[in-house]
């Protein structure tokens, strides 16, 4: 039986993000350039690499497998946020 994975698996520590992605989202570049430069830490999860990431942000998202979808500190997700809505959540 395989171990189901959580959102709380990948909960950041205050101060960062981390951000669902995959290789081809014009989006998920935009976000991870834009954090980038305004020195947000963050962490990369690929969802089409790492196994049942796809089913838990399919699950944020109410079924569909939108990225970029970002889990924040708190434990709460945002799905393709704006950079000021990121650094007001970390």
């Amino acid at each position: 039986m395989s171990e189901t994975i959580t959102r709380d698996a990948f909960v950041p520590e205050a101060g960062g993000v981390t951000m669902f992605t995959t290789s081809w989202c014009g989006y998920c570049a935009r976000l991870k350039n834009q954090m980038t430069k305004a020195g947000v830490p963050f962490r990369e999860v690929d969802i089409e690499q790492t196994p049942g990431t796809a089913e838990l942000v399919a699950e944020v998202n109410g079924g569909n497998q939108t990225v970029p979808t970002l889990v924040f500190p708190d434990g709460s997700t945002a799905t393709n946020p704006s950079l000021a809505e990121v650094q007001s959540r970390v």
